[in-house]
Order: structure tokens, then C-alpha cells, then sequence
């Protein structure tokens, strides 16, 4: 059995800016298994969910000298996590196989199609960008990253009601931007199971 021992992001910063290829492995060790369960839940394929994460971590050690000194990297790992997530169903998306009489047809996915779900994903980000910091801190922590009330109440070091306050608040301004608009909260939710 392997033991993980758990750092300070501040001492993994330091050691991965002095290309501690050991600070990289335990990175690895400690996070790769709950990224790989988070991408799977997306992909539904274990291949395709440890290509994503191995993505997340090759970024994440080609980056190394740029991060900021208050990185947490789990936060950066589940958002590398589900921006690679992302890519994959957007690949998988952009071709559609299908048998047809011995022969398989390939259709690209329409040009409308594709700037419609950018127009879709901007206009969900300005949305986004108008929440207040931590409202908008917990609504990714939560809707896009996954973590539970509990987790994310731990980790921000507050109540678990005050995040329920705020997920309320940013879900009720998030559905009257959206209606504003004439469009459906539900709709930009499900399109990319949250953009």
C-alpha cells in the first residue's frame, strides 16, 4: 500500500519550481485517482477519462514556473480536469460515425451548431463574470468541479449553510440573466453539463 503524504501547495509550488520530480509524482498519487473518477463520470470511458487527466498533469509540470505563489491545486487540477473533459466530448461530438450499408458516413457536426454553442458558452461565462468572487468561487466548486456542499465548506473554511446561501442567490441571478434573455437556465446547464 502506498502512503500519500499530503503538503502545503506552497511547498509543492516551491518543489515543483525546482523540478522535484518527487513533488510531481506525489501531486499525481494524491489527486489523479478522484480526477480519474470525475472525468469517467463525464466520458463514461476509463481510457478516455486517465488521457484527460494525464493532459491535466502534463500541463500542470509544463507550467510549473508560471503559478502564482496562492495556487491550490486541487482547485487548478479539477479545472485543468474539466477543461480536458471538455475537449474530449467536444472531439468525440465533432464526428459522427455511423454504419450505413457496409460503408461508414462521416458527418461534421454543422458550423451553426458550433457557433451556436460558442455564443451559448461566452454568454454563460458574462453571466458568470457578474456573480460576485465567492458566489461565483463556490457556484464552480460546486457545479463544475463537482465537490459537495460539505467539501466545499471545509475547504473555503465556512458553514455549510452559507454555501447553500449561495448557491441559491448565484442559481436565482443565473435564471433571471438567463430569462432576461429569453433563454433557459436548464438549457445552458444540460448543454455541456455546465459549459
Amino acid at each position: 500500500m502506498k502512503i500519500i503524504r499530503e503538503c502545503p501547495d506552497r511547498v509543492y509550488l516551491a518543489r515543483l519550481q525546482a523540478d522535484d520530480s518527487q513533488a510531481f509524482d506525489l501531486l499525481f498519487d494524491q489527486y489523479a485517482p478522484e480526477l480519474c473518477r470525475f472525468a469517467h463520470s463525464y466520458l463514461k470511458s476509463h481510457a478516455d477519462a486517465a488521457d484527460a487527466v494525464q493532459e491535466c498533469f502534463l500541463k500542470l509540470w509544463e507550467r510549473r514556473h508560471s503559478f502564482d505563489e496562492g495556487i491550490i491545486f486541487k482547485a487548478y487540477l479539477y479545472k485543468s480536469a474539466y477543461h480536458a473533459v471538455l475537449k474530449q466530448l467536444r472531439r468525440q461530438r465533432h464526428w459522427v460515425f455511423e454504419e450505413y450499408g457496409g460503408e461508414t458516413l462521416i458527418d461534421e457536426a454543422s458550423p451553426s451548431r458550433v457557433v451556436e454553442y460558442q455564443e451559448l458558452e461566452q454568454f454563460y461565462q458574462v453571466a458568470m463574470a457578474q456573480l460576485p468572487a465567492r458566489r461565483r468561487q463556490i457556484f464552480v466548486l460546486n457545479r463544475q468541479e463537482g465537490l459537495s456542499y460539505a467539501l466545499i465548506a471545509e475547504q473555503l473554511n465556512i458553514s455549510v449553510k452559507c454555501v447553500e446561501n449561495q448557491m441559491t442567490q448565484a442559481l436565482k441571478f443565473l435564471r433571471a440573466h438567463f430569462q432576461a434573455h429569453g433563454m433557459s437556465l436548464a438549457l445552458i446547464l444540460l448543454a455541456g453539463q455546465v459549459l
